[in-house]
């Protein structure tokens, strides 16, 4: 048994004493004052409880932690170029060409191209019931007026009426290939239409530029 003693002096300091069962003391230590005398004692028991340090396991531990942190990363760096977002920009860049000016495109061939990209809460909105209440409506206005613009009303009417087996083709390589075989040709008639690829560029026609470039390679993304 080990007893650590430890006893104030009429000095400042103080002694520290680690003594044996014998109380013969071993060395002496210098200590911080003690305002009173506190003995230590430790008893190992067979039954007491005991604490083991590994440190292979510990390292091994660090480790899969540290690649369970690195996945996590990787997946945040790749979660702005999921399908979905991929979807949302080719939708936002259809609806930037038909607005667009300064382009020779069809805008026509944007209607297909929409039904084929847009994101699936788009498509379910346009198929549930106020898709149905707005296409309704601009019908209902369109018997009795001119509605400058008539592609998106075009557009949703496709979505509503087109059967499930066009609708599946959404989020196949099928669907894909189509795709971009329509983005290809918009490319091609609007650059063919430019003139050259510097005219492309200009203040005129930039925005259209840009966004035929977005459809283009989102379309080569969703392929792969």
């Amino acid at each position: 048994m080990v007893i650590i003693s430890i006893s104030p002096p009429a000095t400042a300091a103080q002694s520290l004493y680690i003594c044996n069962a014998e109380n013969a003391p071993f060395f002496p230590l210098r200590s911080a004052p003690f305002q009173a005398t506190t003995k230590l004692s430790t008893v190992a028991h067979s039954s007491s409880s005991t604490i083991s340090f590994n440190p292979l396991r510990f390292s091994i531990k660090y480790k899969e932690i540290k690649k369970k942190s690195r996945g996590s990363g990787s997946v945040c760096y790749a979660a702005p170029l999921s399908p979905r977002n991929l979807q949302l920009i080719s939708t936002i860049s259809s609806a930037v060409l038909l607005l667009a000016k300064g382009t020779a495109i069809q805008k026509q061939f944007l209607v297909p191209l929409f039904a084929i990209q847009a994101p699936a809460s788009i498509i379910s909105w346009m198929k549930g019931e106020y898709g149905l209440w707005a296409a309704f409506l601009a019908l209902l206005v369109r018997l009795f007026f001119y509605i400058p613009g008539e592609l998106p009303f075009l557009a949703l009417l496709l979505v509503i009426v087109a059967p499930y087996q066009v609708m599946n083709l959404r989020g196949t390589q099928q669907g894909a290939i189509i795709s971009l075989v329509i983005a290809a040709y918009l490319a091609f008639q609007h650059f063919s239409g430019a003139g050259s690829l510097q005219k492309a560029f200009d203040q005129g026609s930039i925005i259209a530029t840009i966004a035929i470039v977005c459809i283009t390679a989102v379309s080569c993304l969703l392929l792969f």
